[in-house]
């Protein structure tokens, strides 16, 4: 029942939201209208003028383009905000002109889809208040204008869907890059991804080298020596306590490569799932961690293993660096919204990440074209790890970067928001497919 109501809120609000942007798309259809037939017949007369100037030719065709610019930008926004269709900014002038020539016509057409809602509202109400009306015979005229408008509002409610879809479109034709254009953006993206994978197992190795001198190695020595005096003493209980440390250090030094294993990657991963294994995580920590694990099925093998290791590194960081008392761990699923659904991945890049300061690593790269498909069919794993440290963290720091290449690997997005004096948030978007 708690779901139930939860999506249908979801719906209700969802269905005002585009009711909102199509409303403020027709209002702006009516600027967009009278501006584009004013500025094709500036752009027509400079161009079909005899002996036109090429200098007057360009001061209109800049004027133009900067006024469709502007309403474009806006245009972006309202997408953006209401209709949730991200579109990328780095469109052309030809482009951008061509948007706003016919920009105007999906806008009126908007507005006419909610004067059906409105219309058909109005008759299908009729069922609860025409029967005070009835005089006579119209009880018949009533009941059929009333079905009417009920069949009137649904179809104008299905429209809203439409049209809303049919603006991102329309934005993403004229103002997204071309087919050559994104595969060019997909395969730097996978080139920078793969870069990053790369320089992660380099440096995972590295840290599993100095894990293994400092620690396991170093326990070994002492081990050794120990080993090497009790043989060597003529003392019996000295040697026999000789022998007691021997065996305490043996025990440590099986715990150190123990916990190094874990580090590398975790069995309980495989042989139980991704909730068992974020439990030993939690309890394996010296401070409280508090886990909220939302997924009623078990991710794919590639999401579950960064999922693990976001959660993973995250609380380390926490414990050696933010003097943190409490973590929060939480893992929920977003599924993909079949209606009106973003148009690209969200990306980490790691060029990015390493531009970041201590506020969010990643970028939203919308509106490619080639990306995207994982979160239309198979929604998000959403990660997020609260802690009430000191704040301050470094998103290029090695230990951050080193996820942000794994959750890059995997086209998601991980944000790091950690202002001085806490709390630090590390999120991650990951696609499922």
């Amino acid at each position: 029942m708690g779901t139930s109501g939860s999506l249908l809120r979801r719906g209700w609000r969802r269905g005002w939201r585009l009711a909102g942007g199509l409303l403020i798309g027709a209002c702006t259809a009516v600027v967009e209208l009278p501006g584009a037939a004013v500025a094709g017949a500036a752009l027509l007369g400079v161009r079909a003028w005899p002996g036109g100037r090429p200098a007057a030719r360009r001061r209109v065709e800049r004027a133009v383009t900067a006024g469709a610019r502007r309403l474009a930008e806006a245009e972006r926004g309202r997408l953006s905000r209401f209709l949730g269709q991200d579109i990328a900014a780095d469109y052309d002038d030809s482009g951008v002109r061509q948007y706003m020539a016919v920009r105007w016509s999906l806008g009126l057409l908007g507005g006419l889809v909610l004067a059906s809602v409105a219309v058909g509202a109005a008759y299908g109400s009729l069922l609860l208040w025409g029967w005070f009306l009835i005089s006579g015979g119209e009880w018949m005229t009533i009941t059929a204008s009333a079905i009417g408008g009920l069949f009137l509002l649904f179809l104008a409610l299905q429209g809203i869907v439409g049209v809303a879809l049919l603006e991102g479109q329309l934005a993403r034709h004229f103002l997204g890059p071309s087919a050559q254009e994104a595969l060019r953006r997909r395969i730097d993206e996978l080139s920078t991804s793969r870069a990053g994978v790369v320089d992660a197992v380099h440096d995972e190795r590295r840290r599993i080298e100095r894990d293994l001198h400092d620690g396991v190695q170093q326990r070994l020595v002492a081990l050794g020596m120990l080993l090497g005096r009790a043989r060597r003493s003529q003392d019996p209980d000295k040697a026999r306590a000789l022998l007691v440390q021997a065996h305490e250090e043996s025990r440590a030094a099986l715990t150190d490569l123990r916990e190094v294993a874990w580090r590398v990657y975790p069995t309980a991963l495989d042989e139980a799932g991704l909730r068992a294994a974020l439990e030993a995580v939690a309890e394996r920590s010296p401070i409280p961690v508090r886990l909220e694990y939302g997924l009623t099925a078990e991710p794919e093998e590639a999401v579950r293993t960064v999922a693990y290791f976001v959660v993973a590194e995250a609380v380390t960081n926490a414990i050696k660096h933010a003097g943190a008392e409490h973590l929060t761990v939480a893992l929920t699923r977003s599924e993909a919204d079949t209606g009106v659904a973003h148009t690209g991945v969200a990306h980490t890049g790691v060029a990015e990440a390493r531009k970041a300061g201590a506020g969010v690593a990643g970028v939203r790269r919308p509106g490619t074209g080639v990306a995207g498909q994982a979160t239309a069919r198979g929604g998000l794993l959403l990660v997020r790890v609260t802690d009430d440290g000191k704040g301050g963290a470094d998103p290029a720091g090695g230990g951050l970067l080193g996820l942000a290449r794994r959750v890059a690997a995997l086209d998601g997005r991980l944000r790091v928001a950690s202002p001085p004096g806490g709390p630090t948030t590390i999120g991650a978007e990951l696609p499922c497919a």
